[in-house]
């Protein structure tokens, strides 16, 4: 275990020739995003007109194949023990995602619904609702969803988009690290630990949205480097795009233009070379980008990052408290480990602890997670960072660097060339000091897995990464790292590869005297069935019904949908009259109380009284573990809308 690797197979710097699968997944994403808002624009957001349209851009790629190198697909890297190590991860991710239905809370409560909203009107549409992320969030992720809700009409296969993309990680790892002077021996090994990180490898087989945006920061920055290199203004076009896909993946993500601007800045003489196709290519990026949705939210909002739409009050407070706490929190949230049973214990002490001035300030300005360090009892995807595993890894590799006196200073043979590279990578952290002194929600380690694969090449200069690789307690702790990975991959609630309902249940864990077994059983149950968490409902209503309007907020409440293009929800707001929903079709309404008292100030009884509603159903569901089990009420609306 001394060698990673012989001699002679010392990965070298890769040239201009760009990966052809990162091209052909950024060309087709953006795409995809033009072709969303265009087919809305003129009123044909449906299936025959996605598979019109997908038919001829299949024809285009087919046409310009020559374009593609589609033969420098390598397997042989894969005899290697860490290829081994992300392959074996990588298939069981998408084992997951292959048995398991969709689990993501947020892909089922607004993600999904707000697709399907706008295919059932064939456009994008300003939806009628009190759940502002069903309108305001960025649409990157939801229009690769669209076609596939389109054709398909199932959500079951929508974890395929983050499955493939993930795939694509090495690869562009070990370009970008070498280009930001990594040597090559220390990029091979980065390029298969990287994507063990557990924001990556949890969401590899999910519907989450947040790894995704690392495929577009690291091809931006990759192709911006490679135009620099090579001259040709095809690498400059496609890092535009895959700099707009950035954008629109995750309004988070917008700090990381900054190196890309770096990266793209000496190449933009290259424009010159061909004007008119470049302003062609400039208004496809601008369709990809954030600027359809921040031009939306401009006219509907009167602000285009609709921060006014999402917070109530805003925070108070300036870096010298948001950059420390979320300092604070993104190392706790990292560190934590994998399987955590002690985090109630941890969450408790740490609570009693804090100041009660700093506990009111917390309180007033972050969300719990975040306000006081909160760690759960098991990594899961909706609150995953790197991982203890890659973290530790690189706090050593980066410490042992640091404080040995046998460090050369690198020889810079060009200044010009020194400072471009030190801005390039000092620019990630830039954007991560501006993302926590804005950031007031909780699991900041999950939304900014974007910004890893950037921040992690200057930690990793020295020369003696080489030497550290190449070492025996390296590879031990990169493989225990591997082996971190593991344990929540296989446990995922979501999508476990253990029968854990059926050991569940033979340990009667229901009703077992032990906590956790208790815990565990609510979490596994629920997640098994929150991808159809209304089934119920839905057992209960007419058959032929095709609208049905529901009061909620932030519920999963995509299965109502099914099967897809059989009904569709329209949700009902405060002030919303009984006229009003019988304008809409509306005849049966699934009413959550609790919200009726939240956001209507209004009691079940009160509402029904005002809607002449007549009771149907209690209906007893279950979509959160941590909430229990609550009463919804089906109820019928008169015939007489008057």
């Amino acid at each position: 275990m001394s060698q990673a690797l012989p001699t002679n197979a010392i990965p070298r710097v890769p040239g201009t020739r760009p990966p052809f699968l990162v091209e052909i997944w950024i060309v087709l994403a953006a795409f995809l995003q033009c072709l969303g808002w265009l087919l809305s624009w003129f009123h044909q957001l449906n299936a025959a007109a996605y598979a019109i349209a997908l038919g001829i851009g299949a024809g285009f790629l087919w046409w310009r194949r020559s374009y593609f190198d589609l033969g420098h697909v390598r397997f042989r890297r894969f005899r290697r023990i860490f290829p081994r190590c992300f392959l074996a991860l990588a298939l069981l991710a998408t084992l997951g995602g292959i048995l398991h239905a969709p689990g993501n809370y947020d892909g089922l409560a607004y993600r999904i619904p707000r697709v399907l909203r706008w295919l059932a009107q064939d456009q994008w549409h300003w939806i009628h609702t009190s759940f502002h992320r069903l309108n305001v969030r960025a649409t990157g992720w939801e229009w690769l969803a669209a076609p596939m809700l389109a054709l398909a009409h199932s959500y079951r296969w929508l974890f395929l988009i983050n499955a493939l993309s993930y795939c694509l990680m090495p690869g562009l790892v070990f370009s970008v690290f070498t280009r930001l002077g990594v040597r090559p021996l220390v990029a091979w090994h980065w390029m298969w630990l990287m994507p063990a990180g557990l924001c990556f490898l949890l969401q590899a087989g999910s519907i989450a949205n947040d790894a995704i945006g690392a495929i577009y920061a690291l091809a931006a920055v990759d192709f911006a480097l490679r135009a620099r290199q090579s001259r040709k203004i095809s690498d400059l076009w496609l890092s535009a795009l895959s700099a707009a896909l950035l954008s629109s993946s995750k309004t988070v993500n917008l700090p990381l233009l900054l190196p890309w601007l770096i990266a793209i800045l000496p190449v933009l003489g290259l424009m010159r070379k061909q004007i008119m196709a470049t302003a062609a290519v400039m208004i496809f990026t601008a369709g990809a980008s954030l600027l359809p949705m921040a031009i939306l939210n401009q006219k509907y909002c009167g602000d285009w990052t609709a921060l006014s739409a999402e917070q109530a009050s805003p925070p108070r407070g300036g870096p010298l408290l948001f950059i420390p706490i979320n300092a604070v929190a993104l190392s706790v949230q990292n560190l934590a480990p994998p399987i955590f049973p002690m985090a109630n214990a941890w969450n408790a002490a740490i609570e009693k602890r804090l100041p009660k001035p700093l506990t009111n300030r917390l309180e007033g300005n972050f969300e719990r997670p975040t306000a006081f360090f909160t760690l759960g009892q098991m990594e899961i995807e909706e609150g995953a960072g790197l991982g203890l595993g890659i973290s530790v890894l690189l706090f050593l590799s980066f410490g042992f660097a640091l404080v040995s006196k046998k460090i050369p200073l690198p020889r810079l043979p060009d200044p010009q060339v020194g400072l471009y590279r030190a801005c390039l990578l000092l620019a990630p952290w830039g954007a991560l000091l501006f993302f926590m002194d804005k950031c007031t929600v909780g699991d900041q380690s999950r939304l900014v897995a974007a910004y890893y694969p950037l921040l992690i090449p200057a930690l990793l200069r020295s020369p003696l990464q080489s030497r550290f690789v190449r070492s025996r307690w390296w590879r031990i702790t990169a493989l225990a790292a591997f082996a971190l990975g593991l344990l929540p991959l296989i446990g995922s609630p979501p999508r476990p590869l253990w029968p854990a309902l059926t050991v569940l249940k033979k340990l009667d864990a229901a009703h077992s005297s032990n906590g956790l077994l208790r815990r565990a059983n609510d979490v596994y149950s629920v997640y098994a069935g929150r991808w159809d968490g209304f089934a119920p409902v839905r057992a209960e209503l007419p058959a032929g019904l095709r609208v049905l309007g529901m009061v909620t907020w932030d519920d999963p409440e995509a299965s109502l949908w099914l099967p897809i293009g059989s009904r569709r929800i329209e949700h009902i707001m405060p002030g919303d009259q009984l006229a009003d929903l019988k304008k809409k079709g509306v005849e049966y309404v699934l009413v959550n109380p609790v919200i009726l008292t939240q956001h209507f100030s209004q009691s079940l009884e009160e509402w029904e009284t005002s809607m002449r509603a007549q009771p149907v159903k209690t209906i007893p569901l279950t979509l959160r573990a941590h909430s229990g089990t609550t009463d919804w009420f089906l109820v019928r609306l008169p015939k007489d809308g008057s």
